[in-house]
């Protein structure tokens, strides 16, 4: 009963108060620290409490992966596009075609410094942490997506709220049914780069939009 109340405190803390509190209009320092000592709490959990290993299992097929993935992207690629060029046309590819050292310095550091730390904190952690506390699997998929877009309402952008509710669904199935951060990593990776790409990425906070 402790260990389930403590799950729960837990739970409660690191993915509904902190990132409701980013809404709230104190110190940026103090909120970057929150997150960090919470980032920080988590890895130690990851690797002290429990059996988590960071490696792709040996079963796990990459053809499978990959056509799945490139079906998504395709379907994803053209829904955007299209909005983008509806919705503002010169934001179109702007960044790669006017600022292409920009972009390739922005698909690398959103890459390894936001997609890799979210992954492991919204999979990784959520599901070897609180996965056995759901029987019901597309609930706790559903749950996870809820608590991923919840982690960007400090954006105050309700489209980025829809599309990081949808991609939680999407890394979610995935991260459940590969069960590697690797994996998950990738197609969280392809989808966020293209969305600055494609000119999104003034909505998600990317840096070069505003000048295009």
């Amino acid at each position: 009963m402790k260990s389930t109340r403590y799950l729960g405190a837990e739970f409660f803390i690191l993915f509904i108060v902190l990132p409701l509190s980013l809404l709230l209009p104190y110190s940026f320092k103090i909120k970057g620290i929150s997150i960090l000592i919470a980032f920080i709490y988590l890895l130690f959990v990851l690797f002290k409490k429990t059996s988590i290993k960071f490696k792709i299992k040996k079963e796990i097929s990459w053809s499978s992966f990959l056509k799945i993935t490139l079906i998504k992207f395709l379907v994803i690629a053209i829904v955007t596009s299209a909005y983008v060029y509806i919705m503002d046309a010169s934001k179109l590819f702007c960044v790669p075609l006017n600022k292409p050292k920009l972009w390739v310095t922005i698909l690398f550091i959103y890459t390894f410094l936001s997609v890799w730390p979210q992954e492991v904190i919204y999979r990784t952690f959520f599901f070897e942490r609180y996965g056995s506390y759901f029987t019901n699997k597309n609930i706790l998929i559903f749950v996870n997506a809820i608590i991923f877009s919840m982690a960007h309402l400090f954006l105050r952008n309700t489209l980025v709220t829809v599309l990081t509710f949808i991609g939680g669904l999407l890394f979610a199935y995935t991260f459940h049914k590969t069960k590697s951060t690797t994996l998950v990593s990738i197609e969280h990776a392809l989808y966020g780069n293209w969305l600055f790409t494609v000119g999104m990425g003034q909505m998600l906070a990317f840096p070069g939009m505003d000048s295009c």
